[in-house]
This record gives structure tokens, C-alpha cells and sequence, in this order.
């Protein structure tokens, strides 16, 4: 069996930018044996030849047991394990040791600062140049400082 040359005001397959979806076209324009420009015979639209991609085959979906899972931490544990080491280090009497917080300021890991909206937190990360994390009551924060 020998297949039919295509040429132009022939019908072909592509997929239409207008119907978005395998219609039937017109062939109006070919480069060689390459089709180029199509006429959708169902929209009347015409554009370029997009060749009607394969249908996909169905691939198996591999499933994991649950032993073979590792369960993630919910964010209300994180934030719950967050709160726990707030109260350790920030509790009510480290209101004095606190250092007030100054976007210029030099801060180093585990000390206490004392922001005026945020309340009393300890500095958990020191990112240079000019970044520190420091833990309050409500969640971190990511703020300017320095590091020391």
C-alpha cells in the first residue's frame, strides 16, 4: 500500500487555535511536501499546521505503602513546637536581659530582642549581610540587621 501525497485542498487533522481542539482543515499552503497553512473546516479559522499529537497511552501509577511513606509534620506542629521554645527562652522574667531591636543593630544567634510591634523573640538565624530570623510569640519574622 502506498500512501496518498498530500497537497494543497487536501484534508488533514490538526489541532485549532480557535476550536482548541483535532478538527478537520483544509490544506491552503504547503513549503515542499510539508504541510504549513491549514483552514479549519468546522470554525472557518485559518493558522498554522499543527499536527494532531499522538493520543497518550495510559501509563500504571505506582502506589507506595504505607510503611514505605514518611509522614510530614503538619505546619501546626511546627508552629506548636515554634511556641514551645519561645516560652522556654523568651519567658516573662527575660523582659529585662532583651535587647531593643534597631534595623542597624548587631545581632548573633540565641539573643534576645525586644521589637516594639512584635514583642520579645530570640534571634534563630544570623544571614549576612544584613538579615536576621528572629522567633516571637506570633511566628518568625525575617528582619534587617547585622551581624555580630
Amino acid at each position: 500500500m502506498s500512501q496518498k501525497k498530500i497537497s494543497a485542498g487536501d484534508l488533514v487533522d490538526s489541532q485549532c487555535t480557535k476550536c482548541r481542539m483535532v478538527t478537520n482543515h483544509t490544506v491552503v499552503a504547503m513549503v515542499g511536501d510539508k504541510v504549513v497553512r491549514v483552514q479549519c473546516n468546522t470554525c472557518g479559522g485559518m493558522h498554522n499546521y499543527r499536527e494532531a499529537a499522538p493520543k497518550k497511552t495510559a501509563t500504571p501509577r505506582t502506589t507506595t505503602t504505607k510503611a514505605d511513606a514518611v509522614p510530614r509534620q503538619p505546619r501546626q506542629r511546627a508552629a506548636t513546637a515554634d511556641l514551645i521554645f519561645w516560652e522556654e527562652r523568651c519567658g516573662e522574667d527575660a523582659t529585662g536581659s532583651a535587647k531593643t531591636y534597631a534595623m542597624d543593630g548587631a545581632y548573633r544567634a540565641d539573643d534576645l530582642v525586644s521589637h516594639p510591634v512584635f514583642g520579645i523573640g530570640i534571634v534563630t538565624a544570623v544571614t549576612p549581610p544584613n538579615k536576621v530570623e528572629i522567633l516571637f510569640r506570633d511566628g518568625r519574622k525575617l528582619l534587617r540587621g547585622l551581624p555580630r
